[in-house]
């Protein structure tokens, strides 16, 4: 049998049955087809039927496993993609099935926009990839058959890894957004840290690589969050100083999610998650650096972050006006914040605050 719906199919693969219903009624709701199977084996045999968009598969199951399973599914259906589910978070894990080609890595409990984000994510990536493979193939056919149009059929290519590279920065803009919104319903935090760094980084005269670097990686500046409670996360009013150590590790959280990748922007990405809570005076935190031994990337991340979370409500504190937060940041001047990067983000002031009413919550 075939599936031949003009929608999307996506395969559920779970051995707990309440898991596949949710997610089943989840995706028909939004508008996807599903099948659901509740064992490695049972997917394998849904996958040699059927033509499937997208599986989503949890890792520990009786039998073959969701690795094995991804593994097998790959050679069968090459266009497939993939989202692995675990309720345990494995850092060794999520960089093996990303290895074997899934697309993302989704920790258990689900959280609903945290899931359709990766599932559209997904499939767009699928669709780039499905694009970029055609491009491909039609390269070989016109450089054996028309030399003469070469130029244009390189210009093609060029287009397809410029989109290639946009869905990147898409791809670690939507992931920030997924842990921004475990306590921002908004996540426009994201895009506002994002714009902020970049121009803080034009300001002070750094190449046009780097600020997009520092514009890629900054969103993922609490990615971290994901490890810590939402007790804690989501609680109203003043944390105790018990949970406020635990909120700190959120930085060697998001460092030790990012750290060692062959990408510059995620190692940078890495730097900025660890290093954005240290304060030039060396009061800040986990490491308590002082002065410009703080990475120049984490001490553009502290002004900007600062600034967004002074001028925006938060679960704990409504937002300040933007006067009083200038005048909290003016204090702060040698004690939190680089003075030059402050004094370079106060006399251009007229141009965050555009980027703020632009990406108004």
């Amino acid at each position: 049998m075939s599936l031949t719906d003009d929608k999307q199919t996506i395969l559920v693969v779970d051995d707990e049955q309440p898991i596949c219903t949710m997610l089943s009624q989840w995706l028909s709701h939004e508008g996807y087809n599903t099948r659901v199977a509740y064992s490695g084996e049972e997917a394998l045999e849904e996958i040699g039927k059927n033509d499937f968009s997208l599986m989503i598969s949890d890792i520990n199951m009786p039998g073959i496993s969701g690795v094995e399973l991804l593994s097998k599914a790959k050679l069968i259906r090459q266009d497939m993609a993939v989202l692995m589910a675990t309720g345990v978070s494995d850092r060794e894990v999520a960089i093996h099935t990303l290895e074997l080609g899934a697309c993302g890595y989704v920790i258990k409990p689900f959280e609903f926009n945290e899931m359709l984000i990766n599932i559209s994510n997904a499939l767009h990536l699928r669709d780039l990839e499905i694009e970029n493979r055609a491009h491909r193939t039609k390269l070989e056919d016109l450089v054996r058959e028309r030399t003469r149009e070469l130029e244009n059929t390189i210009t093609q290519l060029r287009q397809t890894e410029t989109e290639l590279l946009a869905s990147r920065e898409e791809t670690i803009q939507r992931l920030s957004m997924a842990a921004e919104f475990r306590d921002d319903d908004t996540a426009q935090h994201t895009v506002r840290m994002s714009r902020y760094c970049e121009l803080l980084a034009q300001l002070s005269g750094m190449s046009e690589k780097y600020c997009r670097i520092v514009r890629t990686a900054s969103p993922m500046h609490d990615i971290g969050k994901i490890g810590i409670s939402d007790t804690i996360l989501l609680k109203p009013g003043r944390l105790t100083s018990e949970e406020f150590e635990v909120v700190k590790k959120h930085c060697e959280f998001g460092y030790r999610i990012l750290i060692n990748s062959d990408s510059e922007f995620l190692e940078v990405a890495a730097t900025i998650a660890l290093s954005h809570h240290e304060k030039f005076n060396g009061s800040g935190y986990p490491k308590a650096l002082h002065g410009e031994n703080i990475p120049f990337e984490g001490r553009i991340a502290a002004v900007c972050d600062v600034f967004d979370a002074l001028t925006t409500n938060r679960v704990y504190k409504p937002a300040y006006p933007v006067d009083k937060a200038i005048e909290i940041m003016k204090e702060g001047r040698e004690n939190h914040f680089d003075p030059a990067l402050l004094d370079l983000f106060l006399n251009n002031f007229d141009e965050f605050l555009s980027i703020k009413n632009r990406f108004v919550d």
